[in-house]
């Protein structure tokens, strides 16, 4: 008898654990959409530059290219709940500085940078662990669904964060932060209470085999390296959300309220879309169906990057996060399920800095092409770079595009 999508879903509900890993994950991600807000907008305050803007991006980038292969050891070789709980009380104490900072009068550009910095390097530890706890939380069948609800739950607060964010910071960008600040304890409250019973535990010494052994796994599968190198420079190239401030102030003439709207855009057409796939997993023909979700975020892109209307704006903001969802479901799911739980800390880590390559470094591009070109020629050189990307990985990953289920 085949479990419906509905029981598979009723039966992760049931799940403890998995409850907690849930909430703890809509903590981290609020707590991350609200800090965004405030930084972007009080750098751009500060500098009235979009180079800083990009320098945003890079300074949560550096750490983690500096710290992967650290990272997957670490992971691997200790417990991973503690590992978030350290992460979220370093990032509650950073953003707790920026709070005491902006009420203070203290905070300027450069020390915003450098606790930014501290702040990605913990996300660093924190990305890697949270994925790996997850297929050890819930049964393999069921980790499709519960990669999609994860998804949504991340999307429901990144929705609600950059909301909440920028109308917070109407009142001052310290109550942005000390609100941020909360919801890092109250996710760490919620990895606490998790039960995870992790049976194997890497006990290989260290040595270069067992550092580089999540990029040996990485590049010895082409539909793995193609999905995540796809979404790497597919996102690299697209990262027109880097520029919202600018489009907020200067091309759209709306404050922080419209600048945490159309920062929720994306988190709201995201979630519409892994609502759906929790209730109707991908099945069949994914290396397509990855493909032409790419094409549509880069048309998006252009769209975006075009108008000059604050709705056209959202609604092409809509249409990019749900396009975007579609492969980092699939990307996740490929990454988890075949990768031996022992491995799954440096595999994470790896990957994880191909996502933070496309999502930081892709505002530092933003940033620098913005300078060079201007806005609007940046972001629409972006979004023809992604459609570009994705023809030119369809013949260099032919397996990946001919690939039709998801496990």
């Amino acid at each position: 008898m085949s479990i419906t999508p509905e029981s598979k879903t009723q039966t992760i509900l049931r799940n403890p654990s998995f409850l907690r890993l849930w909430l703890g994950r809509i903590g981290i991600s609020f707590a991350y959409q609200m800090e965004g807000v405030a930084v972007g907008w009080q750098m751009y305050a500060l500098t009235n530059s979009t180079f800083y803007l990009g320098l945003v991006g890079l300074a949560q980038f550096l750490p983690m290219v500096a710290l992967t292969l650290v990272v997957g050891q670490v992971v691997d070789r200790f417990d991973r709940r503690k590992i978030l709980q350290v992460c979220t009380l370093i990032e509650a104490t950073c953003v707790g500085a920026l709070a005491l900072g902006s009420n203070q009068g203290w905070l300027n550009a450069h020390l915003l940078l450098l606790i930014v910095a501290v702040i990605g390097a913990s996300h660093a530890f924190e990305g890697p662990a949270l994925q790996s706890l997850l297929p050890g939380i819930v049964p393999r069948e069921l980790f499709p669904t519960a990669a999609a609800m994860s998804t949504s739950a991340m999307q429901t607060s990144s929705i609600i964060g950059p909301a909440i964010g920028g109308f917070l910071y109407t009142i001052s960008a310290s109550v942005v932060y000390s609100v941020s600040a909360g919801c890092f304890l109250l996710a760490s409250v919620m990895v606490l209470l998790i039960r995870y019973d992790r049976t194997t535990v890497m006990k290989e010494p260290v040595n270069i085999k067992s550092i580089f052994a999540g990029i040996h796994f990485i590049w010895s599968k082409p539909i793995v390296l193609g999905a995540i190198s796809l979404d790497l420079f597919a996102v690299l190239l697209g990262g027109a959300t880097a520029l919202l401030p600018v489009y907020a102030k200067d091309i759209l003439h709306t404050g922080p309220m419209g600048l945490g709207l159309l920062r929720s855009g994306p988190a709201i057409g995201a979630l519409l879309t892994s609502v759906y796939l929790a209730r109707h997993p991908i099945r069949s023909q994914v290396g397509k169906i990855m493909f032409v979700a790419v094409i549509v975020f880069g048309i998006a892109t252009i769209l975006f990057g075009l108008s000059t209307s604050f709705i056209l704006s959202l609604i092409t903001l809509l249409i990019l996060g749900g396009s975007d969802v579609i492969s980092v479901v699939i990307r996740h799911t490929l990454v988890q399920l075949g990768t031996p739980d022992e491995m799954r800390g440096r595999v994470s880590a790896v990957n994880s800095l191909f996502i933070g390559t496309s999502n930081q470094l892709g505002e530092f591009e933003s940033g620098i092409t913005a300078a060079i070109f201007g806005v609007v020629p940046a972001v629409v050189i972006g979004g023809l770079g992604t459609i570009v990307i994705v023809f030119t990985w369809m013949r260099l990953f032919p397996s990946l595009k001919n690939a039709d289920t998801i496990t």
